[in-house]
């Protein structure tokens, strides 16, 4: 024992302890060339080393791109690699969330059941349909596919249109921007996106024989609209700058060419057609920024002209419907010149003989109830109304009466129908069946998953046709008319507006909400200027904590549009990790009306930068997130907002994800490469204008890059389709690099994706994975 135990002290004499091994040095970020190139405008010089990036017809810049492209995305990877445990863990996480039904819910239009739904095996949905009253009890809910017809022997599904075919015929894409089945079900007419000509091109299919029309097959198609029963299509194509300026009439399965009806040759109008509900006309829309109108073309007879039926001064939006021998206009144009904050509705008899024609008011104003948007159908018109936050539907029996003048709606006996709490979007569905009494509504809560609601307007009765159930990990859909007789008892009778049973609907756990388990709070925010701002934060009630929570604050700001507060289930994985997410409703964007909308746009789009910082600040003092943990969170127009947030305060942020971010908009308005609507220039300001233009330059977020300032660490995701401007994103990314403090821990990234990851689910998850982790990453650094 002595001996062993010799040996032993004369083996550890002679260990030595190995070095600890330095860590491995972090990655080094790409330098792409800097090619100086001064500007001048008004009376303002400036330089941009980086606008080689967006020549597009200079093929040696365009090589470099691509040569830089390649080094972002190995940098990119470099970085994130000791995270690709957690990625493939939270890819697996939000995979087994997806709804993983393959069918939209199908849809009633006449006879027919309308309806998508994807093939094993196959990247792309194929569209099909059935007839509604073919053996019911033969067709699984899970399966539309399945079921047969004893009768006649034959499958009761038919196949109209599938996509994987269409991508063949695209280059291996297949991404639709239209699709509208004729009134008489036997044609669809659609657009596919050609990417390598960066257009969408016209077909139209006849859905008894499944083949293609010779005609119409038109390129750069921007509208659809159909006449004479099904016989003719209206479309609209766009000029070079993507203008849509033209209307055809086309004869189906005539060989005649197709008729111009209208040319607009002012570079400065656009064009837009659509058919009222009731297929009787198609109304043709014509605006720019100092005018707006509506003409009506006879659908049994479209070669017989146009009639004007509204005029007005400004950009407004007008939509016209037609009623039993009325035309109703819902628009936010000037009222008796002076400018109204939101929409209201009008009414016209179709063969008014005055000139100009008379419009009359169908409701008083109120601005305690906020009409957002109108349905209709034969028998009754649906108001999506808000009063504060709060958003309802409910429905009024048609005709209206006439001569009363305007009346409130709650003179016309409106039925409110149920909804669920912290409703956040209302959105109709297609509701094509103009003679159905059921209207189809997509309802939207931040601590609910989208719940798809058939509201039965006649007898008050509603059912939830498509609704992902998160408690139980799985998706309940019901198809056609048939339900479980507890749904059936949890359909809710018609109920008046100050009914105590609308408070009961809300607490009905049949709408799968999650308020259980995420608490969803509302705060009102002060801005610099004392306007408030509405902040909603979303979190897990179990993970919690007081002043230890990371959070994710979402802004848009935009073109009068809702934030997205949807209930996303990507971000799950968060709030289940302790985080808080917050939405900030930034002047500029939408829900606050016109007045809203404009105090954040064009020289005005600081209000919405100090919004946000002061939306950020707020979570921050009141300890609803961690002291430097919170990152921002931006898509489009959005990243413009958080960009310029971060430009202002970058202490602020520890992180931030820009999603194909609009980052220079000096050079885009300015020398735009893509092109550029109207509307555009209304939001972010005319450069042509001094004042403006200097506006431009003061929120730039590519001009106003701190130097020498340590930035948070920030994740930009653009794509090489040159639709979405990925050297915005590359100009952005080096400049940031080039003017801050390096820090290794605070990567500043671009990751590149190929096609729009939307249309891929795998694409998505890996994304939305590759997005969480690297703000987990940022937080633990």
């Amino acid at each position: 024992m002595r001996h062993h135990g010799h040996r032993l002290l004369r083996r550890w004499a002679h260990y030595k302890p190995q070095k600890a091994q330095a860590p491995p040095a972090p990655p080094t970020p790409p330098k792409p060339p800097r090619k100086p190139q001064s500007f001048t405008f008004h009376d303002s010089t400036w330089e941009d080393p980086y606008s080689w990036m967006s020549n597009l017809s200079d093929k040696v810049a365009m090589r470099h791109m691509d040569v830089y492209m390649e080094q972002e995305e190995k940098y990119t990877e470099a970085v994130m690699s000791d995270t690709e445990r957690l990625q493939a863990k939270l890819q697996s996480e939000m995979a087994s969330r997806f709804a993983f039904d393959l069918s939209t819910p199908p849809l009633r239009w006449g006879p027919w059941l309308y309806y998508r739904r994807v093939e094993e095996g196959k990247q792309y949905a194929v569209l099909c349909r059935r007839l509604a009253n073919l053996n019911e009890e033969f067709i699984s809910h899970k399966y539309p596919s399945a079921g047969f017809d004893f009768t006649s022997g034959k499958r009761i599904e038919q196949k109209l249109l599938d996509y994987n075919q269409e991508a063949e015929r695209f280059g291996g894409y297949a991404y639709e921007e239209l699709s509208e089945v004729s009134p008489d079900h036997r044609f669809l007419a659609y657009t596919m996106y050609d990417k390598d000509n960066d257009y969408f091109r016209l077909s139209v299919r006849n859905l008894n024989s499944g083949s293609l029309c010779s005609k119409p097959q038109a390129e750069r198609v921007s509208n659809l609209a159909w006449a004479k029963d099904g016989q003719a299509l209206l479309y609209v194509v766009t000029d070079n700058n993507k203008r849509p300026y033209r209307i055809y009439c086309s004869m189906i399965g005539s060989t005649d060419e197709d008729v111009l009806l209208l040319e607009e040759s002012d570079e400065n109008v656009y064009v837009n057609i659509r058919n009222t509900k009731d297929f009787r006309f198609v109304t043709v829309n014509t605006f720019s920024t100092t005018s707006s109108k509506v003409f009506l073309i006879n659908a049994a007879d479209p070669l017989s002209g146009m009639t004007l039926v509204w005029e007005c001064q400004g950009l407004a939006h007008c939509i016209v419907e037609h009623h039993q021998g009325y035309l109703y206009l819902f628009t936010d144009a000037t009222k008796e010149g002076q400018s109204v904050d939101y929409h209201y509705l009008l009414r016209s008899p179709v063969d008014a003989s005055s000139s100009p024609r008379i419009w009359e008011s169908v409701f008083v104003d109120d601005k305690d109830l906020i009409v957002e948007d109108v349905d209709f159908s034969d028998k009754h018109l649906v108001l999506i109304t808000r009063e504060g936050r709060k958003f309802r539907i409910c429905s009024v029996t048609l005709p209206l009466p006439v001569g009363k003048g305007a009346v409130h709606p709650k003179e016309l006996n409106p039925y409110f129908l149920p909804l669920p709490r912290h409703v956040s979007q209302i959105s109709p569905g297609p509701n094509y069946d103009f003679y159905s009494s059921t209207m189809r509504f997509t309802v939207s809560s931040p601590v609910m998953p989208d719940a798809v609601v058939d509201y039965d307007l006649s007898s008050g009765k509603w059912n939830i046709i498509q609704q992902q159930n998160l408690l139980h990990e799985r998706t309940r859909i019901l198809y056609g008319t048939a339900s479980s007789a507890s749904s059936a008892e949890k359909s809710s009778n018609i109920i008046n507006s100050n009914s105590v049973n609308e408070i009961n609907a809300e607490d009905d756990n049949s709408w799968n909400d999650l308020s259980e388990f995420y608490a969803c709070e509302h705060y009102d925010v002060s801005s610099c200027d004392g306007v408030v701002v509405p902040l909603t934060i979303v979190y897990s009630c179990k993970h919690k904590k007081e002043n230890q929570n990371p959070g994710l604050l979402h802004g848009h700001g935009a073109y009068g549009e809702l934030l997205d507060k949807r209930w996303r289930s990507e971000l799950k994985s968060l709030l289940d990790r302790g985080w808080v997410v917050a939405y900030a409703d930034v002047r500029g964007g939408g829900g606050g009306g016109k007045k809203w909308h404009h105090d954040g746009r064009r020289a005005k789009k600081h209000n919405s930068i100090k919004d946000y910082l002061c939306c950020a600040k707020f979570l921050i003092e009141k300890g609803i997130v961690q002291e430097n943990k919170l990152a921002g969170w931006g898509h489009s127009a959005g990243g413009l907002l958080v960009a310029s947030a971060i430009n202002c305060c970058p202490d602020l942020f520890r992180a931030a994800i820009l999603k194909v971010p609009f980052l220079d908009p000096s050079n885009t308005l300015l020398y735009p490469i893509l092109p550029l609507m109207a509307a555009d220039y209304e939001e972010f300001g005319y450069p042509g204008d001094v004042d403006e233009f200097h506006a431009i330059q003061k929120y730039s977020p590519y001009d106003n890059i701190q130097k020498d300032v340590l930035y948070p660490a920030v994740l930009v995701t653009s794509s090489f389709n040159t639709r979405f401007g990925v050297w915005e994103a590359a100009k952005w990314v080096a400049r940031v690099r080039e003017r801050t403090i390096y820090d290794s821990k605070r990567p500043i990234l671009l990751n590149l994706t190929t096609d729009i990851v939307e249309e891929n689910r795998y694409l998505q998850c890996k994304e939305s994975a590759l997005e969480a982790a690297f703000l987990i990453k940022a937080m633990e650094s």
